[in-house]
């Protein structure tokens, strides 16, 4: 197994987010890296670091407007008076799917309003160069499956599979799951995601929505009560050409190894039916009991069943790291997946 990791992911380091109005601190903090480090370190594994990525391959999958937007807008925000600390949004642009569409400001207030899609995507000095860099984990992880590895480990940070084409959403700027399979499909490589975040990745199957060269699957919090809310119900599909590529399978909070087993099975039964020639796991150790966002309850032990079930699939996988948040046991649970996965 090979884990390609960039130490610029370090430098973006905001301390709160917005939860039910009001700023708490945010988990997403730069010493997970070290976390799963040791977790990396315990399944064992060769580190490597990505060359950059720029604009083209960040557009992909990523609208140019969205990636000029993120790449100055710390600097456009300093300039306004009195402006809060950090780039924040107060008018959104709510009738962005209506017709007519919504303009596109030149207002960089405006302009906030369109690509931050919630509270929990705060900008600092540093985000852009860190997000660049968690990109760049994954698709440097990607050109490695392409190459003949058959488990690789992209630790991505921050996570990517809540940001939309334009937006950025739950911690995410740019969807690394997401550019990893596009840089796969472009390859000439069937590609499948499964998402096994305990957050629906609402951007990742917007990404892919309409496109049925992508399968994409989700086990995740049933949304009605808990994040993202507005997506990842089992009715969503797919639309046009996607129709039938994209699989939903919400479950209830608190859920623990066996229903999840079940749903993991459903899941599995669904790629291996789409036979992709690589599988990109997006890897949300939020799953754990003890994780702070408390959605399910699977134990340490448990991971390493997950993860050999996926690896029965007898796919080359690359694991794209998503949510999993300070906990007791965040190592030993990333440690108990790769070792399950074949590490």
């Amino acid at each position: 197994m090979i884990t390609v990791l960039d130490e610029t992911q370090r430098t973006h380091a905001p301390r709160e987010f917005i939860v039910s109005g009001r700023p708490q601190p945010i988990p997403e903090r730069p010493e997970r890296i070290d976390m799963l480090l040791a977790g990396v370190h315990q399944a064992g594994s060769r580190i490597v670091a990505p060359p950059e990525i720029f604009g083209d391959t960040l557009a992909t999958v990523h609208d140019r407007r969205y990636i000029q937007f993120l790449s100055t807008v710390w600097e456009r925000w300093r300039r306004i008076p009195d402006a809060a600390a950090s780039p924040t949004a107060n008018v959104f642009a709510l009738g962005r799917a209506t017709l007519p569409p919504v303009s596109y400001p030149d207002s960089v207030v405006g302009q906030c309003g369109y690509h931050l899609g919630d509270g929990s995507c705060p900008i600092t000095a540093q985000t852009w160069a860190a997000a660049r860099a968690s990109a760049a984990t994954a698709v440097h992880g990607a050109m490695l499956v392409l190459t003949g590895e058959r488990l690789v480990y992209a630790l991505c940070r921050p996570p990517g599979h809540h940001a939309a084409a334009d937006m950025a959403a739950g911690f995410c700027y740019f969807n690394n799951a997401a550019l990893a399979a596009e840089t796969l499909t472009r390859a000439g490589r069937r590609t499948a995601i499964l998402d096994i975040d305990v957050h629906h990745g609402n951007g990742t199957e917007a990404i892919f929505y309409d496109r049925a060269d992508v399968l994409t699957v989700s086990i995740h919090a049933d949304p009605k009560r808990f994040y993202p809310f507005f997506w990842g119900y089992g009715e969503e599909t797919g639309r046009g050409a996607g129709t039938g590529y994209n699989l939903n399978l919400p479950l209830a909070r608190g859920t623990t190894i066996r229903p999840y087993r079940t749903a993991l099975d459903t899941a599995l039964a669904r790629v291996v039916d789409f036979a992709p020639d690589i599988l990109v796991l997006a890897a949300g150790l939020d799953i754990a009991v003890d994780d702070p966002f408390q959605g399910f309850a699977i134990a340490t032990p448990e991971f390493a069943e997950i993860g050999l079930a996926i690896r029965n699939t007898g796919l080359p996988t690359l694991v794209v790291q998503e949510g999993g948040y300070p906990s007791p046991s965040l190592s030993a649970n990333l440690a108990s997946l790769l070792t399950g996965l074949g590490a």
